[in-house]
Order: C-alpha cells, then sequence, then structure tokens
C-alpha cells in the first residue's frame, strides 16, 4: 500500500506554501499525483436597510476579493508543484457554503490522503477548511498539519493513540504507508487512572503483532493518568518526550456540537497541535 493520490486542501495564501511544501515533500517520497483543492468562498454579504436587500457594492466586493484570492492560491500551488517537477492537478470550486459543498467533498473521496493545514486561531477567516466537514463526509483519512510547522521533515518516529475503537483502527491501517517507513513506532493506550485496567491492552497487543507482520517496527505501551492530568496530557508529554514527528489516531464522537465533531481528548490535542496528525473516522 502507498499514498498514490494526495488532495491538498488549499485555504488561505499562508497555509497554501506549508501545505504545498508538504505534499511536494509527500509525493516525491510515494510516487503520488497531487490534487489542489480549493473553495472559492463568497462570505455573509451585508444587508441594507429598510428592506434588507443585499447591497451589490458590498457584494462585488466581496466577490472580487474571494477570487483575488483563489487567483493568488492556484499561483503558488502552480509554482510549487512546476518547480518540483511534480504530476498535479487544480481544482477550484465558487461556494457559499464553505468546504462542506458536494463537489469539493466528491474531489475528496477519490484521495488516498487529505493534507491539510491547522488553521491558526488568532487569524480566524470564513475561508478556513472545515476538516470535520472532511472527516465525516469523505470517508478519506486527513493529515492535518501544525500551522506551527513550516517546513517539512521526514516522518521517522510516529506515536498511535490507542483505545480498540474502529476510529482508532482505521486511522493505524490508513497510516501504514507512513509506519512502515518510520523507524519506530509505538501504539500507546491511555487509562484514565493508575487503578484502572487497560480494556484495549488485548486489541492493542494484536494490533501490534499485525503492524509487525507489515514489516513495521512496532511495539505496544500502556500509561496512566496520574493526579489531575488527562489522557490528552498524557499523550502531549509523549509527543513531546519522544520527539514524535506523527500522531495517529481516531476522531471520536462522545458528546454534541464541537465534542460531537472531535470529542474531548481530540478536540484537546488539535488545538495543541505539536506534530503532523492522522485523522480517521
Amino acid at each position: 500500500m502507498s499514498y498514490k493520490t494526495l488532495v491538498t486542501v488549499l485555504d488561505n495564501p499562508d497555509n497554501t506554501r506549508i501545505a504545498a511544501d508538504f505534499a511536494a515533500a509527500f509525493a516525491k517520497e510515494y510516487g503520488a499525483h497531487i490534487v489542489g483543492l480549493h473553495a472559492e468562498i463568497i462570505s455573509t454579504v451585508p444587508l441594507v436597510a429598510p428592506m434588507e436587500i443585499p447591497d451589490p457594492v458590498a457584494v462585488q466586493a466581496l466577490q472580487d476579493v474571494a477570487h483575488s484570492q483563489a487567483v493568488e492560491i492556484e499561483r503558488l500551488f502552480r509554482t510549487k508543484m512546476e518547480g518540483a517537477g511534480l504530476d498535479y492537478e487544480w481544482r477550484s470550486f465558487t461556494s457559499t457554503v464553505g468546504y462542506g459543498t458536494e463537489p469539493l467533498i466528491e474531489s475528496a473521496r477519490s484521495a488516498d490522503l487529505l493534507v491539510a493545514v491547522q488553521p491558526d486561531p488568532a487569524k480566524y477567516s470564513d475561508n478556513q477548511v472545515d476538516v470535520e466537514t472532511f472527516l465525516f463526509d469523505s470517508g478519506r483519512p486527513v493529515l492535518l498539519i501544525p500551522y506551527i510547522l513550516r517546513t517539512p521533515k521526514p516522518v521517522r518516529r510516529v506515536l498511535i493513540a490507542w483505545n480498540g475503537s474502529k476510529e482508532a483502527a482505521r486511522a493505524t491501517f490508513d497510516a501504514l504507508p507512513f509506519l512502515k517507513a518510520a523507524d519506530s513506532v509505538e501504539i500507546l493506550s491511555v487509562s484514565t487512572s493508575e487503578r484502572e485496567t487497560h480494556p484495549s491492552k488485548e486489541s492493542g497487543v494484536q494490533i501490534a503483532a499485525a503492524l509487525t507482520r507489515h514489516g513495521v517496527r512496532a511495539k505496544f505501551e500502556t500509561a496512566a493518568c496520574t493526579g489531575k492530568s488527562t489522557p490528552s496530557q498524557v499523550i502531549e508529554n509523549r509527543l513531546a518526550d519522544n520527539s514524535i514527528d506523527l500522531l495517529v489516531m481516531g476522531a471520536y464522537t462522545h458528546s454534541w456540537l464541537w465534542q460531537m465533531i472531535f470529542g474531548g481528548t481530540t478536540r484537546t490535542l488539535l488545538q495543541s497541535m505539536t506534530a503532523m496528525t492522522l485523522l480517521a473516522r
């Protein structure tokens, strides 16, 4: 198994530079075809009182801004791909609903892997990619690049956050090309206290054995939360202590709204990303 079609989700010029660099590096390693995917989003239109009709000047201004950004994103993407001598194509769609529009999701479904950049919380805009939409609707794994990570580097050390769920299993096998190329792969099961047993221990041992048969250097480990620490903090510490390049985890569903999208542990880890994260559900 290898990644042969990468769809790179490009939402703004800054993220395009990062996403294009990482996608180009992966494409060279796996001999992949790259699709640059962009939604030219028409933002919410201001209404003019008292009749509350759209202001035509504002409508045109918003359209001009969206199109100008789309042109710049396409230029950056094509320049990077052509400079690297890669096989690529460009797909752009005009949308009023963002990255949840059906043509974009259909394009995503043809990918082995989606590549996107974590939104910078200090630079929110209507153009930010809806990672959760791709996770829920595309059925494809998403590789999320931290916005603080500017330069691609080889994936040498991988951590799999394991809880025995179908989401974790899917993410693990979706990450197989990365796992096979890595120097070390740790499968980590975290219990919420030192007294709690690890219900996923047996399946963790089994998944480690399955990966080993694929030629992956995998080992299974357990850890427990101590004091007031949480599973996400235990995983974060492991990422830092072991200089992890890639975190692999399922996107879990627990409660309504935001947690319905990502789950508590997943949400916390995504807000403080220090390593590339491959997500699947």
